[in-house]
């Protein structure tokens, strides 16, 4: 199932738009995948909310999760 024109054209203007709200994370990402994710890493996220609730979780990276980030990283360059 892939994106039709107009979906893609609306995700790309809401990227867009995210970077440009959120500049040190397209650097940040840059900089992770010029590292090299490879099978094995560990991605952690961790979000807080405005009233201080925290939540974290955590994935370890597998041959098809490399394959997932390949595509999108593919569609937002």
């Amino acid at each position: 199932m892939g994106m039709n024109p107009a979906q893609l054209f609306q995700f790309m203007n809401a990227w867009k738009k995210f970077t440009s709200n959120h500049p040190k994370f397209p650097k940040f990402l840059r900089a992770v995948t010029n590292d090299g994710i490879t099978e094995g890493t560990i991605i952690e996220i961790n979000v807080t909310t405005p009233e201080g609730k925290n939540y974290c979780s955590n994935l370890k990276i597998t041959s098809s999760d490399l394959e997932l980030l390949q595509q999108i990283k593919k569609s937002v360059s």
